[in-house]
């Protein structure tokens, strides 16, 4: 479609210049018109491309996907240009001049491109998936249908700011806790390599007779040199196995019910979901979504196949004519998975199998055949005793309730009243706090924990290698 370049006058006799696409100029100067216009000159974009009816602009390749921080810029100037009454279509016009390229650029050419052709802007907006979410559309829709899309899209932005908000203050907690385990880790690792294998030599080369600790730390650092390979693969089988059986309906609740139980973590991703889910909900009941419309949606943004479940059932309460706070009372509560039980007995089970592999591959080097038959046994013991007692905390576990009762009091008593949409509000901005005092809290109980962790770690080091050298000392005395 062609591209006119035009200068017009507005109502106070303010001078205009702006770019606008139609069939002719006939057409163009009608559109200009129509949006309250005077037009003084208007003249064909030179170099503009004609595109036949129906064809669709070419757009330049982007990789990757739209990021939320910049979804969530545009909704809040998109907001703010219908607040000031420009058209939808030339707002999104100006938006898309000042996007850079990327995803979020090539979806909203495409829009303008619907738009153009006849559609609606949810229409429009539903034909890029990857960038508009089937929230943002259905929101867009109901603004629509009400004639209020200026205060939809205002709360749209509120709540995509709110929770990317959240999602940052969480990964921004988890970076130094991430970071100091790394660190730590390389330096264990270096020391195993290069500082015990000296240490190594000249026990040799003395001919001493090595305690059982230092057989131990000589058995890891032969283990890190050797089989530095076995630290990786092992962790990565376990990860493997648990991606594979999540591929299916059945192995994904087991394993979310299983993460929805790990101490701490659990905790935090529960309250997380309820946060994410309840402000979903509520946004989608203020902006007049139908509520089963607006469950399907919640339910397909929680993001955990638990919760699925729950949304799923009380769809089919509400279907039948209840209320939403009964069906989300009665199947709150998980009950038994065995594939959840077999991701706990697999959890219980990582610490012995990797003393296992070190017993195994370390037998024969260090020349101390019993001392590491004995580590064997430990490691044998630990896999058995590590896998019963997380069995048995998953037993006294998997009939805690995940959705709390002040979220079922809090959402009876929005049906009763009629501020249903307020109430979820609450609780969503409650599990905010608690999910940022959590946070905080797990940042500051994580660093003292690591702290010790190393102490313990280079104390043994130390005491492993001097004890042979207070022997030997002591012999030449």
């Amino acid at each position: 479609m062609p591209t006119f370049q035009f200068e017009a006058m507005d109502a106070t006799g303010q001078e205009i210049k702006d770019v606008i696409e139609a069939a002719n100029e006939e057409e163009a100067q009608t559109t200009i018109r129509q949006m309250g216009y005077f037009v003084t000159k208007i003249q064909m974009k030179k170099g503009a491309a004609k595109l036949a009816p129906g064809q669709k602009r070419k757009r330049p390749f982007a990789l990757g996907g739209a990021k939320t921080k910049h979804i969530c810029a545009f909704t809040r100037q998109l907001s703010i240009l219908q607040d000031a009454g420009l058209p939808i279509l030339r707002s999104l016009k100006i938006l898309e001049h000042n996007n850079k390229p990327g995803k979020l650029k090539n979806a909203l050419g495409e829009t303008c491109d619907e738009i153009e052709a006849g559609s609606t802007l949810s229409e429009s907006m539903s034909k890029s998936p990857k960038v508009f979410s089937r929230l943002y559309v259905n929101m867009i829709k109901a603004g629509e249908a009400g004639g209020a899309l200026e205060t939809i899209l205002q709360r749209l932005a509120d709540f995509l700011e709110s929770s990317e908000a959240l999602k940052r203050k969480v990964k921004g907690a988890l970076i130094y806790p991430i970071a100091v385990v790394v660190i730590a880790s390389l330096i264990l690792v270096l020391i195993m390599a290069y500082i015990v294998p000296t240490f190594k030599k000249m026990f040799e080369e003395f001919g001493l007779a090595l305690p059982a600790p230092t057989v131990l730390l000589i058995a890891m650092s032969d283990y890190v040199v050797k089989y530095w390979f076995l630290l990786l693969l092992i962790p990565f089988c376990y990860w493997l196995l648990a991606k594979l059986v999540r591929k299916f309906r059945h192995g994904r609740m087991g394993f979310d019910m299983y993460m929805l139980k790990v101490p701490v973590f659990g905790a935090l991703i529960e309250k997380n979901i309820l946060a994410r889910t309840m402000r979903t909900l509520g946004t989608l009941v203020s902006a007049g979504v139908p509520i089963l419309e607006a469950l399907n949606i919640t339910r397909e943004t929680a993001g955990n196949a638990l919760f699925e479940r729950i949304f799923s059932k009380v769809t089919e309460a509400i279907r039948e004519g209840e209320v939403i706070s009964k069906p989300l009372q009665a199947h709150a509560i998980p009950g038994f998975h065995p594939l959840a039980a077999f991701f706990w007995l697999l959890m219980g089970s990582f610490p012995g199998v990797m003393i296992i592999s070190v017993a195994l591959t370390s037998a024969k080097g260090t020349g101390a055949k019993g001392a590491m038959e004995t580590l064997l046994m430990i490691g044998a013991i630990t896999c058995g005793l590590g896998a019963v007692m997380c069995g048995l905390f998953y037993m006294m576990k998997m009939k805690s309730r995940v959705i709390d009762e002040l979220v079922v009091n809090m959402v009876d008593v929005g049906e009763e009243t009629g501020e249903l949409d307020t109430m979820l509000y609450k609780v969503a901005d409650t599990y905010d706090d608690e999910v940022s005092v959590m946070t905080e809290g797990l940042t500051r109980l994580i660093e003292p924990l690591l702290i010790v962790f190393l102490g313990v770690a280079v104390g043994f080091i130390v005491i492993s290698l001097f004890m042979p050298l207070v022997s030997m000392i002591t012999s030449l005395a």
